[in-house]
């Protein structure tokens, strides 16, 4: 594929508005870039309305499988004020692709893309299969790698490399979950001057805010790379006017756990506490839950991520370094699937991810299509 060509696909991928929606459009482009070949296995897989995931399998089905996947939505750009460059137009200037999703991350997936393509356009006789999981919803919740894991999609994988920005020279094996969560107090509105008439729902929540400190205490444990567990209360709110007793209090916290504590054991302790408390009078709490992932446990020593390191430095000249990473990302969803393998993160992207004026150097996108093909024939061999 020429040069222009691959640089035209990336344009065309970051020109589609799939902000935290509208991802069959850009599933929809991809599938018709494979249509030319027969070999090639497209599948759609619906999440909602206007929201379809998309695999694509080629290769040999007796050999091992390995897996490629990147994200298909991009983030809201903001106010538009900020970027000199139209966020959705895709444009050159200095080496660089501008555009919502440049960086994180229509071109690593658009490079995983490529490499497939190349694969078929040149009859390689791949020695296993690769399979690109193209999802929805990684930044409001991963929904798509949930989908997609569920419908089985990933199971029985050797191996998966998610092309999210990493930066060429850091490989990320390790990352933290994330459980984020609701406290909601309700109490009796009453009258300010006449609090014995009520019951404060403000008053109650602070409990459970004083509470949960000592809950999480004994969680200590520190993973030598991303750290110890982490809990904040992010959001709160209460009350309904100055001279009135709150009838409704809420919180909204966010913990990033680590692989030494499973997400069960934290759902366990948060649950205790609500129960207790809703046994004293007046109390009434309800908790829910929103976007729980677990922890990406790994290893830098793993064998795909020691190939990785190779073709890094055979690739750019320099060894990728293994890293952990504070955030989650869809791996933490696929490793849920059948089999046990090694998820590594290793993509082209720039500081400016979620920034006016979102970019990627041409030339990083360009040399990761060679990584990943070279990366695909080592592993699969």
């Amino acid at each position: 594929m020429e040069k222009q060509e691959k640089i035209d696909i990336l344009k065309h991928i970051i020109q589609i508005k799939s902000v935290n929606d509208n991802e069959t459009e850009v599933a929809d482009y991809i599938a018709s870039l494979f249509e030319k070949y027969p070999n090639a296995k497209v599948e759609k897989v619906n999440y909602a309305p206007n929201r379809d995931n998309l695999a694509v399998t080629i290769g040999n089905p007796k050999g091992q499988r390995l897996g490629f996947s990147g994200h298909m939505d991009v983030v809201d750009p903001g106010d538009l004020s900020k970027w000199t460059h139209d966020p959705f137009g895709g444009e050159v200037a200095d080496g660089k692709i501008f555009g919502r999703g440049a960086s994180d991350m229509k071109t690593g997936l658009t490079a995983q893309v490529i490499a497939m393509l190349e694969f078929l356009e040149d009859g390689v006789e791949l020695p296993g299969e690769i399979r690109l999981l193209a999802t929805v919803g990684e930044e409001t919740g991963e929904y798509g790698a949930a989908t997609l894991t569920d419908e089985g999609y990933a199971d029985n994988l050797a191996g998966l490399v998610i092309s999210e920005p990493s930066g060429l020279d850091q490989i990320t094996y390790t990352a933290r979950g994330v459980i984020d969560y609701r406290i909601e107090s309700t109490g009796k509105a009453a009258h300010s001057a006449r609090p014995q008439n009520g019951i404060n729902a403000i008053d109650n929540l602070m409990v459970y805010y004083n509470e949960i400190q000592k809950v999480m205490a004994p969680f200590d444990k520190v993973n030598p790379i991303l750290g110890g567990v982490l809990h904040n209360v992010d959001l709160i709110e209460g009350g309904e006017q100055i001279n009135s007793i709150p009838a409704k209090a809420w919180l909204m916290a966010n913990m990033r756990t680590i692989p030494e504590y499973p997400n069960q054991v934290f759902y366990d302790a948060i649950e205790k506490l609500v129960a207790e408390l809703n046994e004293s009078p007046g109390f009434d709490l309800k908790l829910s839950y929103s976007f729980p992932e677990e922890a990406i446990p790994g290893q830098p020593d793993a064998p795909l991520v020691k190939l990785a390191q190779k073709v890094s430095k055979e690739t750019f000249g320099k060894e990728a370094q293994p890293v952990g990473s504070g955030g989650a990302n869809d791996g933490a969803e696929f490793l849920r699937a059948k089999g046990d393998f090694t998820s590594i993160v290793y993509g082209p992207g720039s500081e400016t991810s979620h920034m006016p004026d979102e970019y990627v150097e041409l030339a990083d996108f360009l040399k990761s299509i060679d990584f990943y093909k070279k990366l695909a024939l080592e592993f699969l061999a």
